[in-house]
């Protein structure tokens, strides 16, 4: 839901105009700090995501880095924008982000003699070898140029080494409970047979979001969306370093090259309540906010005017969306998305008995501070 070329939103009510156009037509329903700052586009793009099968192993490009990757191949790095993005989660939803601190990855290296095998002894015991209070540059280059090593692994290394883990892991589960990363490599290796990624996934920090809970992930740093459903934000762009669990087109030496190595465990947000049926996740980045708007039966929730656009999606239920510029206001029900020019208030309310759920998606409310 947006203005980005590759998949840009068309508008019921205008015979399929796109939104983009009608946007260049109209800059007011943009607000003037929106359209100063980023011309006829909306800068942020929403997305409803179901990840039944893990997505790849990727990180987005910070804004010079994008800039450089389009210039020097547009068919692959569509645009030059950056791209940070949140996702909130509807169901229990997992995801792999950021690298492991440093006891869990000796922890893997001492465990897992398929992980050390590929990463190569002297590199393993480089890492095995540093403490905490080691400068942090020396652990950086330590844990890239392992972590790049692993990755550059020829494919029939990366199959028989998984052979080797597979087997193994089966075996095991018979006399002891596995762990949770144990398990997802048996899960990963069953949907990407003979990726690097299935084992690059033990480097990474396994986390599992609760409904409601969310998580932002910055530039250059890794992850992979593994399962459940997401409310997804980010700033509008299309740009992807993949390096692992997919069969498109792998990055990986940009990937390596480009990486924070930060080892740090992400900040989970739960929102800030800023009415009595609205939560608000507010991430660090200009382009977008997302509110989580519940309204049960009865009730009337007000959106109040800002001086930016913001586009609903409604998730569950049904109601009536009224707007000053909607004289009778407007059906509401699940699966209905909305375009809010800036400086127009909402009223939400239900229609029956069943609360109606929507998300919101705006600029940041700091960017108009």
């Amino acid at each position: 839901m947006g203005t980005h070329p590759s998949g840009p939103s068309t508008l019921l009510d205008g015979g399929g105009e796109l939104l983009r156009d009608w946007l260049v037509r109209r800059p007011e329903a943009l607000g003037p700090a929106v359209a100063a700052r980023w011309g006829g586009d909306l800068p942020f793009l929403f997305k409803v995501c179901w990840v039944a099968k893990a997505l790849s192993i990727q990180a987005h490009p910070d804004k010079k880095l994008a800039e450089e990757l389009h210039a020097l191949r547009p068919s692959i790095y569509k645009d030059d924008n950056h791209k940070p993005e949140m996702a909130i989660a509807i169901t229990k939803f997992r995801v792999l982000y950021g690298f492991a601190g440093m006891e869990e990855l000796k922890d893997i290296l001492r465990t897992v003699p398929e992980v050390e095998e590929l990463v190569g002894h002297e590199h393993a015991g480089k890492l095995m070898s540093l403490k905490d209070y080691d400068e942090g540059n020396e652990i950086k280059s330590s844990l890239q140029t392992a972590f790049a090593k692993l990755m550059a692994t020829s494919k029939e290394k990366v199959s028989e080494a998984l052979s080797k883990l597979i087997r193994r892991l089966n075996i095991e589960s018979k006399i002891r409970t596995l762990t949770d990363k144990e398990q997802l490599v048996l899960s990963l290796e069953r949907q990407y047979e003979d990726d690097i990624g299935v084992i690059a996934a033990l480097f990474f920090n396994y986390i599992k979001l609760s409904p409601g809970e969310a998580l932002y992930i910055g530039a250059n740093e890794p992850h992979a969306y593994l399962s459940g459903e997401c409310i997804e934000c980010m700033a509008t762009s299309d740009n992807v370093v993949r390096a692992g669990l997919t069969p498109k087109y792998k990055d990986i030496q940009t990937l390596c090259s480009v990486l924070t190595y930060k080892q740090v465990f992400p900040e989970i947000l739960r929102g800030v309540r800023v009415q009595p049926y609205v939560r608000r996740y507010t991430p660090p980045f200009d382009e977008f906010e997302v509110d989580c708007c519940l309204v049960r039966a009865g009730e009337l929730v007000i959106i109040p005017s800002v001086p930016g656009p913001f586009v609903f999606v409604v998730v569950t239920g049904e109601g009536k969306l009224q707007a000053d510029t909607l004289s009778d206001g407007k059906r509401a029900k699940e699966g209905d998305v909305f375009f809010v020019p800036a400086y127009t208030e909402v009223k939400l309310s239900t229609h029956g008995p069943e609360p109606m759920q929507l998300y919101r998606a705006g600029v940041n409310s700091r960017f108009f501070s």
